[in-house]
């Protein structure tokens, strides 16, 4: 993993298919994360609780426990991020996974690629969050400060919003997906999608314009017309 160091980071994986849940955890296990891998959800939960986990990576539909109710409890009682796999990809059930607090919602079936990226995303922003780290050292990459929920490139603030901030972090959590309106809504603007709100076009251009007010050319944010946007690579 490139921004954030992966030896010592400790990953718990619950998947009850045997096949796949291999795959987890010998695919980051090479990545050198020390994985710990349940298939049961009461087994799952129990180990979420005990152990001091970096990451949780777990299914939705789990014999015992479902994710949902595992991501519930561990909301109660701690911090933890969540990313969820489920083969149920329909826009409600990653609306449901989000609005219970989960991190990232990986649909199945998802490249092993995919997945590191997504791991990576989610741990860099948490280590963000705690003020250990900046994504990456260069004047191409972006300085995020939670504290202030602004964003900087080489000391240079672009004065964001909360609203905006939220947004951003959603982007750089999904970068080259596109997500649309209704989703947006409800995980930044925590309200539903009504047809004629044009609240989010506003903060997606605010946005934009801030980002490029202070020079950071690595993503552009593009309009979907008909679906919503997407946060790709720049093109060369």
């Amino acid at each position: 993993m490139n921004a954030i160091a992966s030896s010592g980071l400790r990953l718990l994986t619950i998947e009850d298919d045997p096949t796949l849940g291999a795959h987890l955890s010998s695919h980051l296990s090479e990545r050198g994360f020390d994985v710990t891998w349940c298939q049961d959800g009461g087994e799952g939960l129990a180990q979420a609780r005990g152990g001091d986990y970096d990451l949780v990576l777990m299914d939705i539909m789990l014999p015992g426990i479902g994710g949902l109710e595992i991501l519930r409890s561990l909301r109660r009682e701690r911090a933890v991020p969540v990313i969820l796999m489920s083969a149920l990809g329909a826009e409600q059930d990653r609306i449901a996974g989000f609005s219970q607090g989960a991190d990232d919602y990986l649909p199945k079936p998802f490249s092993l690629a995919e997945l590191s990226v997504r791991v990576e995303a989610v741990l860099r922003r948490v280590a963000l969050e705690r003020g250990s780290q900046t994504l990456g050292s260069t004047p191409t990459e972006l300085q995020m400060d939670p504290q202030k929920d602004d964003v900087g490139l080489d000391g240079q603030w672009a004065g964001l919003t909360g609203t905006e901030y939220r947004l951003l972090e959603t982007f750089l959590g999904s970068q080259g997906e596109t997500l649309s309106k209704p989703f947006l809504y409800q995980h930044v603007l925590h309200r539903p999608f009504t047809a004629h709100d044009r609240s989010l076009d506003m903060h997606v251009s605010h946005l934009r314009r801030k980002l490029q007010a202070i020079g950071y050319l690595r993503h552009q944010l593009h309009t979907v017309w008909g679906k919503g946007y997407v946060f790709a690579e720049a093109e060369d």
